[in-house]
């Protein structure tokens, strides 16, 4: 087809140069390919590999100087005017537009974005086994502005991918814009994490002085929004990359300990009635995650007269991350905890194993602090410190690590990025799904949560949207009495295992709820604001074996692309299902 409309000797060129160019694209990918399993080798190699030196290293470098390389001659090999023009025609240029922008982009990616961190990778590992978190810290404080830079060209460079044609009739064009947007899609978040990290970490692990933070271990069987229930916790020390600990205990010790929480008029109508600055069990209903960490630590200092630095926030499935990383973890008794058993441990089998409450808590306690532990010691053990970094970002992309610092320097990086547990305020389509354990059962064990987001047709106010949310209650029979007993005392007849949920739906900024339903019949659901996000919230009664179907019909004003989904992080994930959204046109 360009060929009918392009003279034949530029059509020719550009079939010429469009056939070299995909084989050095080609190329590059197969080197970029080998150059991931070479970092990831150079991770988690042995301290003696690493000190002798340079191979892997040299290798890293010889497979990104070669990556570059075959980029850059793609990059030239489509530019020049016959190129240009022939991106300009009609239907016969979209894939020669997205050929184009395919070289460049990863030209600049293969040139700018990969060499600061691939190269950052075999000196943290480096440092990490010649001297443990105290070296590696120092190596990732001179890696903050390469970080930055990198991140900035990666998200302009997605942003200029997500602007080519999206259907060509050249299905190899199309193929590799998909590809190019997933990898991009994964990159983007990675490099903004790593140049938030290597500005506050460093600090925040004490490179200029000691800091300490109050350790939440959240209980994800009772649902709360930031996670689970607030239950054992711990005081951290961190000083010049030595971590410790200098106290644990368990939510009793809380009980009664009153802040005066000052979030907002929207804050104290959503949760005021539930009493999150006096009512310890209650602190983290909101899924904003500064706000339990400010009330949190606010308590702490009530409590004790100290002041704290921050807050970070653990459940069991983040320590089961950890484990796998650093080995199992012994406690007193002598049982282990392990990656495959610590949520199975502390959220399940140790409600049949000990009926006294003191016991149980103290119980949680130590297994917090066995594992907590383990992964302390493997900080300072260069066998197993890089392996252990690179559990923690699995910790932090899973949603489980919640960081809040004191410093609004640092605190205003952390809410940038997803491990800061911040509500996003920013304009544009949202959907989070969150729920609060209503019944003080310890049922959300066995919660299973779906959410579709489905656009509709466009209005004049925007595009309305269908929201389907299913909750299931997977609870056997024959539980233990402490896991389904009913605090709420409800006015109506229960059975051991039913469960309680305050349900939470939030919408993007400026959208409104038409109308919804559950289980096909129409309902009013109470209505509230947290951070620019309408709310819109149901009281559900969730039997044993059952599931409940909530609809919500939507008008959002921005929604010609892709919601962000909130995650709160459960016991099982939540299932998040995102229908397309053609563009609306004026």
């Amino acid at each position: 087809m360009a060929a009918a409309a392009l003279p034949p000797a530029a059509a020719a060129w550009i079939g010429v140069t469009g056939w070299l160019a995909r084989t050095e694209l080609l190329a590059a990918q197969h080197d970029l390919n080998a150059l991931r399993q070479s970092v990831a080798a150079a991770v988690v190699s042995h301290p003696a590999a690493v000190a002798a030196g340079a191979p892997a290293e040299s290798a890293q470098e010889r497979l990104l100087r070669s990556a570059a390389a075959h980029a850059a001659r793609a990059h030239r090999l489509t530019t020049g005017p016959a190129w240009y023009t022939a991106a300009q025609l009609p239907f016969a240029g979209a894939p020669v537009e997205t050929v184009r922008g395919l070289a460049k982009a990863s030209d600049e990616l293969a040139g700018e974005v990969l060499p600061p961190l691939v190269r950052a990778v075999p000196r943290l590992s480096a440092g990490a086994h010649a001297g443990g978190l105290a070296r590696a810290l120092t190596e990732l404080q001179g890696q903050g502005d390469a970080f930055a830079r990198a991140a900035t060209v990666a998200a302009d460079v997605r942003g200029d991918v997500r602007r080519l044609p999206h259907s060509t009739w050249l299905p190899a064009a199309d193929s590799g814009r998909v590809q190019l947007s997933a990898q991009l899609d994964r990159l983007v978040p990675s490099a903004r994490d790593a140049a938030v990290a290597a500005r506050v970490v460093p600090a925040m692990l004490g490179a200029h002085g000691p800091r300490r933070y109050f350790l939440s271990f959240q209980n994800t069987a009772e649902a709360r929004g930031t996670g689970g229930l607030p239950g054992a916790f711990a005081v951290l020390r961190t000083d010049r990359g030595r971590v410790s600990f200098e106290r644990f205990g368990n939510d009793t010790e809380m009980d009664g300990v009153r802040t005066d929480p000052k979030f907002g008029a929207d804050f104290a109508d959503q949760y005021g009635d539930n009493e999150p600055g006096s009512v310890w069990q209650n602190s983290n209903m909101s899924p904003h995650f500064p706000y339990a960490a400010r009330i949190w630590t606010s308590a702490w200092r009530v409590h004790t007269g100290r002041r704290l630095d921050g807050a970070i926030a653990l459940d069991p499935g983040a320590l089961g991350l950890l484990l796998r990383a650093t080995g199992s973890a012994r406690m007193p008794d002598g049982r282990a905890v392990t990656a495959a058993n610590a949520v199975d441990l502390t959220e399940r089998s140790a409600y049949a194993d000990y009926t006294d409450v003191d016991e149980r808590k103290a119980f949680f306690v130590e297994a917090a602090r066995a594992a907590a532990g383990r992964v302390m010691r493997s900080m300072d053990d260069p066998r197993t410190l890089p392996a252990l970094l690179g559990a923690v970002h699995d910790v932090e992309r899973a949603g489980r690590l919640q960081v809040w610092s004191a410093h609004a320097a640092e605190e205003r990086l952390l809410e940038s990025r997803p491990f800061g547990g911040a509500l996003p305020d920013a304009p544009g389509p949202f959907a989070g799904l969150v729920v609060n354990n209503a019944a003080g059962t310890k049922l959300d064990y066995y919660l299973d949560r779906s959410l579709r987001w489905a656009p509709g047709a466009c209005t004049g106010d925007g595009r309305s949207v269908t929201v389907t949310v299913t909750l299931t209650n997977r609870a056997p029979a024959g539980l233990p009495d402490y896991v389904t007993q009913r605090v709420d005392h409800p006015p109506y007849p229960t059975r051991p295992g039913d469960n309680r949920l305050l349900v939470s739906y939030y919408a993007g900024t400026g959208a409104h709820l038409t109308s919804a339903t559950l289980d096909g019949r129409r309902l009013e659901m109470i209505s509230g604001t947290e951070r620019g996000h309408p709310v819109y919230t149901l009281d559900l009664e969730l039997p044993r074996g059952a599931g409940r179907t909530l609809v919500l019909h939507l008008r959002e004003p921005e929604a010609d692309r892709p919601p962000t989904i909130l995650r709160q992080a459960l016991v099982t994930p939540l299932r998040a299902t995102v229908e397309p959204a053609p563009a609306c046109h004026d």
